[in-house]
């Protein structure tokens, strides 16, 4: 999007505000569904938690996209945007068989990431599919935080529990019709990703009746000008190639699935906020914004870089600056960063805000969560409103002291 068209917005719906460019998304999608052009059953599941706007499921789904799920009520989501339920695998970790009783009653597809929980299911619902999640223990991912396929991790089943889960299996007469896998997120050599698509492989050769092999997502997308990405256009050959080789020595046509969240979001999203205060220390200036981590929680939590640009003034000279927000605690969003000269009352733009932004926004210091746009054929559409004082004390319960 161009710098005028952002600062019409923050103009028009105030500030802080999401803004999400459609075009990007689908661009992306397509992309990806280029890549993997040559596999005969191609299935993109949009992994809800990165932007879960009812809007964006609405236009994935327009798109042709699946859903990935993590939560009952993501699943929820995704039905109220008219997604099929037969579109959605649910994949949660550490929930109650209740809420996976829950999802498999909704008619989802059901992944099940340990032993105990499958074996609790397959004998109560043998007769339900489920896919399997496994851990490869491949250690990938840009931050330990989001590397989840390692021997340390929470996610999946062990790959060296195999033996159990073919014992849960026959024991239960229960059907096994997906393998699914997730190394990490920002994953950037795709040597590394095929290598984890191997034990992929090796495991599915334990059932006889899948329907998909899952691949997760993960994949790197950049932040900045200049910087690293993962290719795409190189892992659908090679994936390609190995997967339908695959395909004939199983015998069967399967469906090649992926979970992509970040990589069709990320740069869709631009992050909008209003320059309150430029404050000179003795060695620093600061920008100080009227929002906070309490809306972008990714650089304080992950070290994540966010691109940002004065959309007021992109021509102005550059100076360096260190952004910060309002909230009662170190808030820093950029240290000592090139941006063009900034006044009181600038708007700035973070860019790559589109996954794990607003999804990750909180109520902390009783701040109001801002509002998400949608910028769709040349238009600026409202999708979520921001929050009031009334939406922050609606549950609340005043009892008499």
């Amino acid at each position: 999007m161009l710098e005028k068209q952002l600062l019409h917005i923050a103009q028009e719906f105030g500030s802080p505000v999401y803004v999400y460019d459609s075009e990007k998304i689908i661009s992306q999608y397509n992309r990806l569904t280029q890549a993997f052009s040559k596999v005969k059953n191609l299935r993109i599941n949009y992994a809800v938690k990165a932007l879960s706007n009812i809007s964006i499921l609405k236009l994935l789904k327009g798109l042709g996209s699946g859903l990935d799920t993590v939560s009952i009520q993501e699943v929820k989501l995704g039905l109220m945007a008219g997604v099929a339920p037969e579109n959605i695998i649910y994949t949660p970790n550490g929930v109650s068989l209740e809420e996976i009783e829950t999802a498999a009653k909704l008619g989802v597809q059901i992944n099940i990431d340990n032993l105990s929980i499958l074996e609790q299911f397959g004998t109560k619902y043998p007769n339900v599919p489920v896919c399997i999640r496994i851990n490869p223990h491949v250690m990938a991912g840009g931050n330990t935080n989001i590397s989840v396929g390692h021997i340390d991790s929470k996610f999946g089943i062990s790959i060296h529990q195999i033996p159990h889960i073919l014992r849960i299996v026959e024991n239960t007469e229960m059907t096994i019709n997906g393998i699914h896998m997730h190394t990490g997120s920002d994953i950037l050599d795709i040597d590394v990703f095929l290598y984890a698509s191997e034990i992929l492989f090796d495991t599915a050769k334990h059932f006889s009746n899948l329907e998909f092999l899952d691949f997760g997502s993960g994949f790197k997308v950049p932040y900045k000008e200049g910087d690293i990405e993962t290719n795409i256009e190189e892992f659908g050959k090679k994936l390609t190639k190995r997967f339908n080789q695959f395909c004939k020595e199983y015998g069967k046509e399967l469906t090649l699935a992926f979970e992509p969240g970040k990589f069709l979001v990320s740069e869709a999203g631009y992050f909008l906020t209003k320059v309150n205060v430029v404050k000179q220390t003795t060695s620093t200036v600061f920008a100080q914004v009227d929002s906070g981590f309490n809306h972008l929680i990714r650089p304080m939590l992950y070290g994540a870089q966010h691109n940002i640009i004065n959309v007021s003034n992109p021509k102005g000279r550059e100076r360096f600056y260190s952004v910060v927000g309002y909230i009662c605690e170190t808030d820093t969003f950029a240290n000592n960063r090139r941006i063009n000269e900034i006044s009181e009352d600038d708007i700035l733009a973070f860019k790559n805000a589109g996954a794990y932004c607003y999804s990750m926004a909180s109520n902390y210091n009783s701040r109001y969560r801002p509002a998400e746009v949608l910028w769709h054929n040349s238009e600026a559409k409202l999708i979520r409103k921001r929050e009031t004082m009334d939406d922050l004390v609606k549950n609340q319960v005043a009892v008499e002291l």
